[in-house]
């Protein structure tokens, strides 16, 4: 019964309107590495990841418009069960975007620190 609440609530989704076409953004090709980057790779990572964090806000927001939409369209033909399912994936989607932002944050974090302690041990 479960398995067939979740394929009404995916098909749910997937019947939402066409502009709702939630396309996940792609993580930047290539982060830096700062033992060898020079500054004008540095800055084109940090504007790369300043563009994939835009796009992740975009994705999210697509996806809760999507859910929102789904729901008003099935308005009182939406059992409970099917409500929790729909926001459930919904969740799952929007948790595994951020989670990836996240990771490509971090690993850009940490080669501008690997950039920053190179640069400042050629100053001194």
């Amino acid at each position: 019964m479960k398995a067939f609440l979740a394929l009404t609530a995916l098909a749910a989704l997937a019947a939402g309107p066409a502009y709702a076409d939630c396309n996940y953004p792609a993580a930047p090709g290539k982060i830096p590495d700062g033992a060898s980057a020079t500054m004008d790779d540095m800055i084109a990572g940090q504007k790369a990841v300043q563009g994939y964090d835009k796009a992740i806000g975009e994705y999210v927001a697509c996806i809760d418009k999507e859910l929102q939409d789904a729901e008003a369209k099935a308005g009182d033909k939406l059992k409970p069960e099917q409500k929790a399912d729909m926001e459930k994936v919904e969740t799952q989607k929007h948790n595994a975007a951020i989670d990836q932002e996240q990771s490509v944050a971090d690993r850009f974090n940490e080669q501008v620190k690997v950039f920053k302690a190179r640069t400042a041990a050629k100053k001194n």
